[in-house]
């Protein structure tokens, strides 16, 4: 983990196909899809170029519902987000925050941590 809390790990595929088989995993595991945000599409619809950058967000309101009664201000980070994007040398990755982060940047108690824990499995299995 970084200093900034973020987690980022490589994907081997493009950025699309990366983001479709995010979301094939996240349906699997019964997780709902809330929203997509194509940054570089929306950055083209006003003639702006931007790398390939899609945003996915993501969760379970059986799972992150008890975590924001807990500790109602991680509602500004929850659900939980992806963040598919390449680099300037055509390298794809998915960045999201770890749960540590958000544990100790909203002091969500130790036994909800589980809730949001899942995380990084769900990424890996994505890139494998």
């Amino acid at each position: 983990m970084s200093a900034s809390g973020l987690m980022q790990v490589v994907s081997p595929y493009p950025v699309d196909e990366t983001l479709q088989r995010l979301q094939s995993v996240l349906s699997q595991r019964g997780l709902q899809i809330f929203a997509l945000i194509d940054h570089s599409g929306e950055a083209e619809k006003v003639g702006l170029k931007m790398r390939p950058t899609k945003l996915l967000i993501f969760g379970s309101p059986k799972g992150g519902t008890p975590v924001m009664v807990a500790a109602p201000t991680v509602a500004i980070d929850l659900p939980l987000k992806a963040l598919i994007a390449e680099d300037e040398n055509g390298k794809v990755s998915v960045t999201y925050n770890t749960p540590e982060y958000l544990q100790q940047r909203h002091g969500i108690p130790d036994d909800l941590v589980k809730n949001i824990a899942g995380v990084a499995a769900l990424v890996a299995k994505a890139v494998e």
